[in-house]
């Protein structure tokens, strides 16, 4: 598996990507209503991910397996880690766990001691389990769902990789 920065021609494929995880993956935040998927989904177009790719104040990676892209991330220079979205076909084979690596070594590089985030309930234990904590009470995000700020301070665990 390779992770590298995302370029333009990426923007088709790693949008379906993210589209995909969101619309099978994360159904317990969204319950399937139309409606949360639609705002959920709304920012998630070829034409964003193109304009993510040249963005100057953050990061946009995807993972590569083979020739497919099978999981997409973004940090800010600030460290908030954006987005960390699996294919479904890649779901539980270490993917999010190699891209989140990348995306925390790339705050790292940026100055960063910790990494925050906004986690849906599917990634909250996936968070928890490498390292992150929870950083005040859930808040409410797309509709009823409940996600976590969680945080870590991975100084010194970034090259970790598996899982």
């Amino acid at each position: 598996m390779l992770i590298r920065d995302a370029t333009l021609d990426d923007a088709v494929a790693a949008c379906e990507v993210l589209r995909a995880s969101v619309s099978e993956l994360c159904a317990a935040d969204h319950g399937n209503d139309p409606m949360i998927l639609g705002r959920w989904l709304g920012n998630k177009t070829p034409e964003n991910l193109a304009a993510w790719t040249q963005h100057a104040s953050h990061s946009l990676l995807v993972a590569i397996e083979g020739k497919s892209i099978v999981a997409v991330g973004s940090v800010r220079d600030s460290g908030n880690i954006t987005l960390n979205y699996v294919a479904p076909s890649a779901r539980f084979q270490g993917v999010r766990t190699f891209l989140l690596a990348a995306l925390e070594t790339r705050a790292a590089e940026r100055g960063n001691a910790r990494c925050s985030l906004l986690s849906t309930e599917t990634a909250h234990r996936f968070y928890l389990a490498r390292g992150y904590r929870d950083d005040g009470p859930p808040v409410e995000y797309f509709g009823s769902r409940r996600v976590s700020d969680v945080q870590a301070d991975w100084r010194g665990r970034v090259k970790r990789g598996g899982g």
